[in-house]
């Protein structure tokens, strides 16, 4: 009956309304003024049987208090059921970020073989993420002018912290670029290195394709965690158990702010276990 397509919080109201509709009997909608604050208790856990994350709970959260705002302007006594709907603990920092394991970098890069439409590209955008720790849009933003191959190094431009950012080229990541831009680049005169063919046009690969071509490699391995950002996290996880400091990754990763790198402190298990105060009322 809805569309996919709909925002979350707009698919949460429309699930309160079936779930009163299956409540009721008849099939006829449940009214307003009926609802008792148990059945939005059970309706929350329901919602959350399938995805239990701190996001998943506030954005039902938010899309019942904005019905029950709207309910409250139409005249229905409404005070009761906002009054049980808490807020979800949040703690920032409170999760690990999800990297790759050395075993699944490898199968990651082996899986761009020539069964593939265009596996040469795919391999590059992956070595691209993996070496160099780029956001999608980074990748999809590198144009020829911005790659020194006798300098061996990589320009950014238009980064998310607005600056442009000049990073070292490795060896790896060369060869990957340089395989495509010979073998599957389209032959074009335009200045993106990952270009495409739309109605007739090139024009540079966007952010989201991207996005897809990483998605899409891990999915053929199994991955859970199948997203672009995954292996910006794998790149600081590696950084971080080779003995980099904060600094360094967040110079890596072009952190504005090292507020923003500490989520990687909780990796360093050695130094953690230095500074670790003994269990009260233990012998230590």
């Amino acid at each position: 009956m809805f569309k996919d397509w709909q925002p979350a919080h707009a698919r949460g109201v429309f699930a309160l309304s079936a779930y009163c509709c299956n409540r009721s009997s008849k099939g006829r909608a449940l009214q307003i003024s009926r609802l008792r604050p148990d059945d939005v208790r059970q309706f929350l856990a329901r919602q959350l049987e399938t995805h239990r994350t701190a996001s998943n709970a506030s954005h039902h959260a938010a899309a019942l208090r904005s019905y029950f705002r709207y309910r409250a302007t139409c005249g229905d006594p409404v005070g009761t059921l906002t009054a049980v709907i808490s807020n979800p603990v949040h703690w920032k920092l409170a999760s690990l970020p999800r990297a790759l394991k050395a075993e699944e970098v490898e199968r990651l890069l082996n899986s761009f073989d020539t069964r593939l439409r265009l596996p040469k590209r795919g391999y590059a955008i992956v070595r691209c993420a993996l070496d160099l720790g780029l956001r999608a849009g980074e990748i999809a933003h590198i144009m020829m002018c911005d790659i020194d191959w006798r300098a061996g190094t990589v320009t950014l431009r238009g980064t998310k912290s607005r600056r442009q950012d000049m990073l070292p080229l490795p060896m790896e990541t060369g060869k990957a670029l340089a395989d495509y831009l010979q073998h599957e680049r389209p032959a074009t005169r335009h200045p993106a290195i990952f270009v495409r063919q739309k109605k007739g046009q090139d024009c540079p690969i966007t952010s989201m394709a991207i996005q897809k071509v990483i998605k899409r490699a891990c999915c053929r391995i199994g991955l859970s965690h199948s997203s672009a950002h995954a292996l910006r996290h794998t790149v600081a996880c590696r950084l971080v158990e080779n003995g980099s400091s904060l600094k360094e990754v967040a110079d890596v990763l072009r952190h504005r702010s090292l507020n923003s790198t500490l989520i990687y402190a909780k990796l360093d298990t050695p130094k953690l276990a230095a500074v670790a105060l003994p269990w009260p009322g233990s012998a230590s």
